[in-house]
C-alpha cells in the first residue's frame, strides 16, 4: 500500500496490486462486444474510462476514433532516459460477443466468485488492460517513472483483425509510436504447472499468419428436378471437404522446437523431433493451442447457397479459417490452391503475416527476472501462438513484439479454453501476481 502526505496528514492510496481487481471488474462491465461489423456498441465508453483513469494521475491520454464508436487510446509516459528507444505496451478494449443464457454468471457482470473475476474479456484481454492501468497509475502517484519512454495503446477492433484499431493507427498515425523498437501485448506470460511444483511461463515470440478466405463457385441456375453437371453447390462442397480433411505435415519452427524441448526436459522425457506430438500429451488442455502450432491448418467455418430447395443456385460461397506458420506461407497457399481446383475461386476476408522474433536480449531477460522475483520456481519458455494479435500491425513499424501478460494460474484451470469460451474468468490472485510482475518488469525494461 502506497501513501503520501497532504497538509501533514497521511492519505491512504490504493496500490496496483489492490486496484487491479477493481479495474478489471469495471472494464468487464463495459460491453465492448465486437461482432466483426459495426453493429456492436463499439469501444468509445471503455476508451473514455481508460483515458479518465490515466488523466486522474497526470497522464495525458488522446482518443482516436477511426469510425463512430470505434475508439482507441494512446498515451506516452516520459522515462528517466528519454534518449533510449521506447517500449510499447498495448492491449485491446473489444471482446467477442457472449450470450448470457450460455453462461453460469453474467458475462458483463464482472462478479467475483470462486476466487475469480468472471466475465467476457477476463482473459482476452481486459485483465492485461487492468494490469497496465493499475501499475502505471501506481507508479505515477509515487513519481516512479519507467527507465525509458513507455507508449500505452488501448485499442479497438483487435477481435476482427484490428482494421479500425491498431492497423488504422499504424497507417494513419505512425508518429504516435516514434522511437518504439519493442512491444509487449497479450497471450503470454501465463503459467503451466509441471512436475516438482514448478511452473512454465509461456512468453509469446511467434504467431501464425492469418488467411480468412472467401471461396466462390459458379454454375448454371435451374430447376432442381433436372440434371445439372455444373452445380455450384456440388463443386464448392467438394472443395470444402478437401480443405477440411487435409492434414498438413509437421513443420517444427525454431520457437515451437524450443518450447517442446523444454517441455520434455520439465517432464523428464526424451524429445523426439519425429514424434513431437508425444510432448503434447503431457500438457493437458493446453495441447489444443500448442498442437495447432506444429503445422499449417485449414478449418471451414461457413457455407451459403441458394434460396429455395427446388432451385439450383447460380453460385455458392464458403469461408475458411486458414493459419500458416512463420516461414511456411508459400507452401500453405500452394496446397490451398491445389485443393480448391479449377472450379473454385478464393479471395480474402482478412489476411495478415506470420511473426517470429528471437527469444533473447535485454527485454526477454527483464521478463524472466520479473517472473523469477515473484515465483522462484518459474521456468520461462518461448512459444508460438496459434492465433493472432495486434502485434502483427506494430511489427510493420519494425518493432520486436512479445506476448507477456503475466498470470500465475492454478493447475486445474483450463486457461486456453477461456479464450472466446463460456464462463471466461481470471483468478484474483493471478491478477495481483500479474500487477507485481509487470511493475518489476518495467523497472528492468
Amino acid at each position: 500500500m502506497a501513501g503520501y502526505r497532504s497538509g501533514g496528514v497521511r492519505v491512504r492510496v490504493v496500490g496496483a496490486e489492490d486496484e487491479v481487481v477493481r479495474l478489471c471488474q469495471e472494464l468487464i462491465r463495459i460491453d465492448t462486444s465486437n461482432p466483426g461489423d459495426h453493429s456492436g456498441p463499439g469501444e468509445r465508453v471503455a476508451a473514455e474510462y481508460v483515458a479518465a483513469q490515466l488523466e486522474e494521475v497526470g497522464v495525458r491520454a488522446r482518443l482516436f476514433e477511426s469510425h463512430p464508436g470505434r475508439t482507441s487510446v494512446v498515451a506516452r509516459i516520459e522515462g528517466e532516459d528519454p534518449t533510449r528507444d521506447a517500449l510499447l505496451l498495448h492491449g485491446h478494449l473489444d471482446v467477442v460477443p457472449a450470450r448470457a443464457e450460455d453462461w453460469t454468471r453474467d458475462p458483463f457482470g464482472g462478479e467475483i466468485a470462486d476466487g475469480c473475476v468472471w466475465g467476457r474479456g477476463a482473459v482476452d484481454m481486459k485483465d492485461m488492460d487492468a494490469m497496465i492501468l493499475a501499475v502505471l497509475r501506481d507508479r505515477m502517484r509515487e513519481g516512479r517513472r519507467p527507465p525509458r519512454d513507455v507508449v500505452l495503446a488501448f485499442l479497438a477492433d483487435e477481435e476482427a483483425g484490428g482494421s479500425w484499431g491498431a492497423k488504422w493507427l499504424v497507417d494513419e498515425h505512425p508518429e504516435l509510436f516514434e522511437g518504439c523498437t519493442e512491444a509487449v501485448g497479450e497471450v503470454g506470460g501465463f503459467s503451466l504447472t509441471v512436475p516438482g511444483d514448478r511452473r512454465m511461463y509461456l512468453i509469446e515470440t511467434a504467431e501464425k499468419g492469418i488467411a480468412w478466405m472467401n471461396l466462390t463457385a459458379k454454375g448454371t441456375a435451374g430447376h432442381g428436378s433436372m440434371v445439372h453437371p455444373d452445380n455450384a453447390v456440388t463443386a464448392l462442397a467438394a472443395a470444402v471437404g478437401r480443405l477440411g480433411s487435409h492434414e498438413f505435415p509437421v513443420r517444427l519452427t525454431k520457437t515451437v522446437r524450443a518450447f517442446l524441448e523444454r517441455v520434455c526436459l520439465a517432464y523428464g522425457i526424451e524429445f523426439d523431433p519425429e514424434n513431437p506430438e508425444r510432448a503434447l500429451a503431457e500438457i493437458g488442455p493446453m495441447a489444443r493451442m500448442i498442437g495447432a502450432t506444429l503445422k499449417n491448418t485449414l478449418n471451414p467455418t461457413r457455407l451459403d447457397a441458394g434460396y429455395k430447395t427446388n432451385v439450383i443456385p447460380q453460385g455458392a460461397t464458403a469461408q475458411v479459417d486458414g493459419r500458416f506458420l512463420p516461414g511456411h506461407e508459400a507452401e500453405f497457399f500452394t496446397v490451398v490452391d491445389d485443393l480448391l481446383g479449377p472450379d473454385v475461386e478464393r479471395d480474402f476476408v482478412y489476411y495478415d503475416q506470420a511473426l517470429e522474433t528471437e527469444y533473447e536480449g535485454a527485454l526477454v531477460a527483464a521478463m524472466e527476472a520479473s517472473l523469477l522475483s515473484e515465483d522462484p520456481g518459474a521456468l520461462p519458455v518461448p512459444y508460438c501462438l496459434s492465433g493472432g494479435t495486434d502485434a502483427k500491425h506494430f511489427a510493420r513499424l519494425g518493432m520486436r513484439c512479445y506476448g507477456f501478460a503475466p498470470l500465475r494460474l492454478p493447475p486445474e484451470l483450463d486457461f486456453s479454453g477461456m479464450f472466446h469460451g463460456v464462463d471466461e474468468r481470471v483468478p484474483v490472485d493471478g491478477l495481483r501476481f500479474g500487477a507485481r510482475v509487470l511493475d518489476r518488469f518495467l523497472d528492468r525494461s
